[in-house]
């Protein structure tokens, strides 16, 4: 039957196979490595026999990239040499020196303006060279963390920050202090040409901005080890950055605390414990605490939009309630005269206070949280500027009472 079909013209209709040709990394990788050589490690010269190729970069993306980073290629799952020949103009084997790596980085990026398509696999390269640290020397670890951070400076493209901040993140590099090592070169080599901003927002956008101890093996994961080691670095920038932070998450919490002990009418005596704890344990300066109390109290008043004498009731019987809480922390001249700035403030800042002044700073007076002196100071040489000539104005008719009563003693 066959036959017949054959002789009498008959077409037969075959079924169609997709026939692969044979994956061959290696022989890629050879003719790369052939052009480095044949180029004596001019990039400039490189990017043009590549060009001029027509060599499979979208089947070998991953294999290019690891030519460029060791010469040659890897085997499957490590960094190691695999068999083939090497050529000694990779990153790994450069100076560790930012001038001469930088020239790699621009020639990426050149790469990758011809072949787009090759972002993703310096992404793979990148993450999987940086989940195995621990096989690479120190001094080629350098080199990639010098790599690392001028192609962040330059906005390599296929490197986003969660490709390198997030694989470095294996519990046994962080262990080794491979990490941390790493981190601190790239923080270094970043912030020569750029600012402690620009570095933030790429911790950001690598989610690790707000736990940078996860680059600090477990042992030495406190606040103390992070501020000794990266001063000892000459990151004190980086350090103060980082004390600010926790500065910030300790009021927050310590807010957060006392706003709950004072919405569920607590005993004065334990909210006071509760504020003496906390400000020995996160050492917060007093001036500081005196402002959150004064925030934490007329967070719970009651407001009632714009009936004013509702509300100047509720904030009033907020600081008899609490006179006791504001007493024990305003202990000198300069700690009440600060709490004297905060309500000035907060009076400037929201309308529907600003007509509550005398009446709130009189109430603090007759609770004993504020002194006569303290009052005569604020009056005659305050220098907060924000709504002083309208509060001096509203508060002269107390302060002169003051003076009348002072000359009668």
């Amino acid at each position: 039957m066959l036959f017949f079909l054959i002789i009498s013209g008959t077409r037969i209709k075959t079924r169609k196979r997709n026939i692969a040709a044979p994956l061959d990394p290696a022989a890629f990788a050879d003719a790369v490595v052939q052009i480095y050589l044949d180029n004596a490690g001019d990039l400039e010269l490189i990017a043009k026999s590549l060009e001029s190729s027509d060599l499979n970069f979208s089947r070998y993306g991953d294999t290019f990239f690891e030519v460029i980073f060791t010469g040659g290629r890897t085997q499957p799952g490590t960094t190691k040499p695999d068999e083939g020949e090497r050529h000694p103009y990779s990153i790994i084997e450069y100076e560790a020196k930012r001038e001469v790596i930088l020239r790699s980085v621009i020639y990426i990026q050149k790469v990758l303006r011809r072949r787009p398509f090759l972002i993703k696999n310096l992404e793979n390269v990148m993450r999987r060279f940086l989940q195995s640290l621990e096989l690479f020397e120190e001094n080629e670890r350098k080199k990639l963390a010098i790599f690392t951070a001028l192609a962040f400076s330059q906005k390599l493209s296929g490197l986003p920050p969660e490709t390198v901040f997030q694989p470095l993140l294996k519990d046994n590099l962080v262990a080794k202090g491979l990490v941390l090592t790493f981190i601190t070169d790239f923080f270094k080599e970043y912030l020569i040409d750029n600012s402690l901003d620009d570095l933030i927002a790429i911790l950001k956008r690598g989610k690790i901005e707000d736990n940078l101890l996860v680059f600090f093996p477990p042992a030495k994961r406190t606040n103390e080890s992070f501020s000794e080691h990266f001063s000892k670095e000459g990151l004190t920038a980086l350090v103060e950055y980082n004390e600010k932070k926790i500065f910030e998450v300790t009021l927050k919490e310590m807010k957060s605390a006392l706003t709950t002990q004072i919405t569920e009418e607590a005993d004065i005596s334990e909210v006071i414990e509760t504020v003496k704890l906390r400000v020995r344990d996160a050492k917060l300066p007093e001036t500081e605490i005196v402002r959150i109390l004064w925030d934490v109290l007329m967070d719970a008043v009651q407001w009632s939009g714009k009936n004013q004498q509702q509300n100047a009731n509720a904030a009033l019987r907020k600081v008899k309630t609490w006179a006791e809480l504001l007493n024990a922390f305003c202990t000198s001249g300069k700690l009440e005269l600060e709490l004297m700035y905060k309500v000035q403030m907060q009076c400037y800042e929201d309308a529907k206070l600003m007509k509550l002044f005398p009446e709130i700073i009189r109430s603090l007076y007759e609770q004993d949280v504020l002194a006569e002196d303290t009052i005569l100071h604020w009056f005659r040489k305050g220098t907060n500027p924000k709504g002083r000539q309208t509060f001096v104005k509203a508060i002269e008719p107390f302060v002169n009472w003051l003076e009348e009563a002072e000359e009668e003693e």
